[in-house]
């Protein structure tokens, strides 16, 4: 990673290299942390961070979920954001906000310690993403199962959620695969290891609820509203393993992915193994949409 800028800590900027926590920070031995992904885009109107404001709620009330006593309003910590990318001088840049409670006290309980919060953002490359931008990605169905709302609170974007999705991920990527796609617990599909998913069968979009276990993810968000400004109608409702089988495509939405295809799952070619034409026609209309060019999404972006 390239240093660059500075990272806020606090309420202050802080150079890279000195933005460091204590060993016995409670986070790094309990996982009682949570984060939110921003990305900020070069449009020709100038850089613009997409949808912030939602971004920072969900924050906030992942924070709620974890009992985390912010010491920071959501102004503060939507103008530390725009603040952090500014001394960056970087145009885009993946952005993130990080709230843990802190240094202070060792043993399960957390809530005796501070709430401590940091914002980072670094220069954007495809990386891991890459896979399902210019041909499809290669899927497996983990044998990982995703973890519920009976275990923890899955709407919170929370650090250890994320540890059963790094299993599933590394499992996908030791057999070959580019990505993992997990079932919950009644076998239903929930998610990607970091993605919402969709599919495409006869023309119509499908997505699992937010009940099948996987995150209220923003991007998810946004194409459904895409779609439905465009005149199409997304059905919510449990999917099968057989629905990725047997689907004509598939893709999956994250702020990283943005909105990518899936060209096997399990060795399963996906339609003809091609990116299909509505994901093709969506990745384009995502692309419209964070790059300023759909007047009806404008404010969707906050320009700095």
């Amino acid at each position: 990673m390239q240093e660059v800028g500075k990272i806020w800590m606090n309420g202050k900027l802080v150079p890279f290299k000195d933005a460091k926590v204590h060993v016995l920070t409670h986070a790094l031995h309990y996982s009682t942390s949570i984060f939110e992904g921003i990305r900020c885009y070069d449009t020709p109107n100038g850089s613009a961070i997409f949808r912030l404001p939602e971004h920072v709620d969900r924050f906030f009330k992942s924070a709620k979920l974890y009992s985390m006593k912010m010491q920071f309003s959501k102004q503060v910590i939507s103008d530390a954001i725009a603040k952090t990318v500014k001394t960056s001088g970087l145009k885009e840049a993946y952005i993130r906000p990080l709230a843990y409670y802190g240094y202070g006290t060792m043993g399960l309980t957390p809530t005796g310690n501070k709430v401590d919060v940091s914002i980072s953002c670094w220069e954007w490359k495809m990386g891991e993403s890459k896979a399902g931008k210019f041909s499809g990605a290669k899927c497996k169905v983990s044998s990982w199962i995703k973890i519920d709302s009976r275990s923890q609170p899955m709407q919170a974007k929370a650090a250890s959620n994320y540890a059963n999705a790094a299993l599933a991920r590394m499992e996908a990527l030791d057999n070959g695969y580019d990505e993992a796609i997990m079932l919950n617990s009644r076998g239903k599909i929930a998610e990607g290891s970091a993605e919402n998913i969709f599919i495409v069968k006869d023309d119509i979009i499908q997505t699992p609820p937010l009940s099948a276990g996987g995150l209220e993810g923003i991007t998810r968000d946004s194409v459904i509203q895409i779609i439905e400004e465009n005149g199409g109608v997304v059905v919510e409702r449990d999917l099968e393993r057989d629905d990725l089988y047997t689907a004509d495509e598939i893709f999956m939405t994250g702020t990283a992915a943005e909105v990518k295809s899936v060209s096997y799952v399990d060795k399963v070619k996906i339609g003809n193994g091609n990116i299909g034409n509505i994901t093709k026609a969506l990745q384009k209309s995502f692309n419209d949409v964070v790059m300023g060019k759909d007047e009806r999404f404008l404010p969707w972006l906050t320009f700095i």
